[in-house]
C-alpha cells in the first residue's frame, strides 16, 4: 500500500540574522513557516495544514542536540532562504562529482522544490552547528524510496544523506560525528524506525569512512540506477555498542 499524505506540510524555521563575517545564523528559537515547495501550485489556493504525525515524525519539531564538536540543528530547506548557499556547495567539485547537481542554481531548486512539494517522505535540511549553517541533509524514508526495491527494506527504515558544505568543516572528523549524532536522533524521534540507512557511492570512501565511524555496518554492495553503492546500516539494536 503507498502511503501519502497531502503536499503541504508545515515547516519550523528558526528565526535567522548574519554574522560578523556576513555567513547566515539561526537562533534556536523557531517561528512558524510555510514550505517553500509551493513551484507548480498556488499557495493561496492551499489549506492550512493542523499539526499532525507526518511521515517522518516532524524533522522540523526534533530540536538541536549536544555534539561534542558543539550544538547542531537540523533546519528544513526554506528555498528562498538556503538556495544560493546550497547551490554553492554542490558546485564544488569534489562535491559535484558525487551529487550531480552542479550547474545554474536552478538545477538545485528542481532537486529541492520535488522534494518540498511531495507528501513528505524525503525532508532537505540545512545542518546548523552552533548557529553557523555547514552542511546539507536529506531526511528520507528508505522504505517508502525507490531504493527499497534494491535491499530487503523494513517498515519505517529511514535513509540519511549528508554533503559537508565547507572545505574547511572537510577532512576534520565532522563528517562521522554529525552522522552519528543524526542517526541517534532519528532513533530517538522516530520510535518506529529500527535501522538508519545510507548507500554512498561505493568510490566515495571517506564517505563510507565516516560513516563507519558513525557506528554503521557495511551491509552489501547494491547496484542502483545510477550507481554502486555501499549499503550502510546503523541498527536500533547496536546503537550503545558500535
Amino acid at each position: 500500500m503507498d502511503l501519502r499524505l497531502p503536499d503541504e506540510l508545515v515547516a519550523l524555521i528558526a528565526r535567522e540574522e548574519p554574522d560578523g563575517q556576513g555567513a547566515r545564523r539561526w537562533d534556536q528559537e523557531d517561528t512558524a513557516q510555510p514550505s517553500a515547495g509551493t513551484a507548480h501550485r498556488d499557495p493561496s489556493a492551499r489549506p492550512a495544514l493542523p499539526h499532525h504525525d507526518d511521515l517522518l515524525d516532524h524533522v522540523a519539531d526534533w530540536g538541536p542536540t549536544d555534539t561534542p564538536a558543539g550544538v547542531f540543528h537540523l533546519v528544513p530547506v526554506r528555498v528562498e532562504r538556503d538556495l544560493p548557499l546550497i547551490s554553492r556547495w554542490m558546485n564544488d567539485p569534489a562535491t559535484a562529482a558525487f551529487w550531480e547537481l552542479s550547474g545554474p542554481q536552478d538545477v538545485t531548486e528542481v532537486h529541492l522544490r520535488a522534494q518540498l512539494a511531495g507528501d513528505g517522505r524525503s525532508v532537505p535540511c540545512i545542518g546548523v552547528l552552533d548557529g553557523t549553517p555547514m552542511s546539507y541533509w536529506e531526511i528520507y524514508r528508505a522504505d517508502l524510496d525507490p531504493l527499497a526495491r534494491h535491499y530487503p527494506a523494513r517498515p519505517h527504515d529511514t535513509g540519511v544523506h549528508l554533503l559537508v558544505g565547507a572545505v574547511a568543516d572537510r577532512g576534520r572528523g565532522l563528517g562521522g560525528l554529525l552522522l552519528r549524532a543524526v542517526a541517534d536522533l532519528v532513533l530517538v524521534r522516530r520510535p518506529s524506525c529500527a535501522r538508519v540507512i545510507a548507500e554512498p557511492d561505493i568510490r566515495n570512501t571517506p564517505s563510507i569512512a565516516a560513516f563507519l565511524t558513525a557506528g554503521f555496518r557495511f551491509s552489501a554492495e547494491v547496484d542502483l540506477p545510477a550507481k554502486r553503492a555501499a549499503l550502510m546500516v546503523r541498527d536500533r539494536s547496536l546503537r550503545h555498542l558500535l
